[in-house]
């Protein structure tokens, strides 16, 4: 596993590289390479939602669990898929939210969404990596240890920040939040097995705009480009 972290990350999270769970994990991960699996997203990818939010610039978070596991799927952000790839099922019901949010959204034909990455939503998956065809493979490896920690950093030298919790998994991670500096916006997640049950209809995009304006941020271009 190449530290490949953007440098204002790596100025923050420098530490957690030499602790002895990182290290662990990074021999898990070379076990896996050496048993013959394949590893999601590559290896250039992991850290790829850091790299395009520096930690300076996050103004929203959206938290997802693991990566994708298919084939072209994963590429580091969490929720969003390769060009090329059809859309995974939750990210088409998050497109059928903002089209219900915003009547000038364009549903587009592909599901990468570097372009809200680029404006400051941090699109962070709780575990960085997973066995190809095998969901949750690397949970519980050391990955939410260190994701924690980007919270946890997040929360305490940020401020006005919109942290974006879908389903259970998500709102576990609220205790890492200080709510009187930041914002949290939770609901169901956009799985097919739950959309119905509160996510439709929560408005996450329009409340995350509403935010952002009132603490003198520029509202984000939900428009996938």
């Amino acid at each position: 596993m190449a530290i490949d972290l953007e440098p204002s990350w790596f100025e923050v999270l420098k530490d957690e590289f030499e602790k002895p769970y990182m290290k662990s994990l990074k021999s898990f991960l070379q076990q896996e390479k050496q048993a013959g699996f394949t590893i999601f997203p590559k290896g250039t990818d992991i850290f790829n939602a850091f790299k395009h939010t520096p930690f300076e610039k996050v103004k929203v978070v959206i938290l997802g669990q693991d990566p994708y596991h298919g084939v072209g799927q994963a590429h580091g952000l969490s929720f969003s898929v390769q060009k090329g790839v059809v859309p995974p099922p939750s990210l088409k019901n998050i497109y059928k939210e903002l089209a219900d949010e915003f009547p000038d959204f364009k549903t587009p034909n592909h599901g990468e969404l570097t372009s809200w990455a680029d404006q400051g939503v941090l699109l962070l998956n709780a575990t960085l990596t997973v066995r190809a065809h095998t969901a949750g493979s690397h949970q519980n490896k050391g990955w939410e240890q260190f994701t924690d920690k980007v919270i946890a950093e997040l929360s305490a030298k940020r401020s006005g920040l919109v942290f974006i919790l879908w389903g259970n998994y998500a709102k576990q991670k609220e205790v890492l939040i200080d709510q009187s500096k930041h914002f949290i916006i939770k609901s169901a997640h956009p799985s097919p097995f739950s959309a119905y049950n509160g996510f439709f209809g929560s408005k996450p995009f329009s409340k995350t705009n509403d935010i952002l304006v009132k603490e003198g941020k520029a509202p984000i271009d939900w428009q996938i480009v």
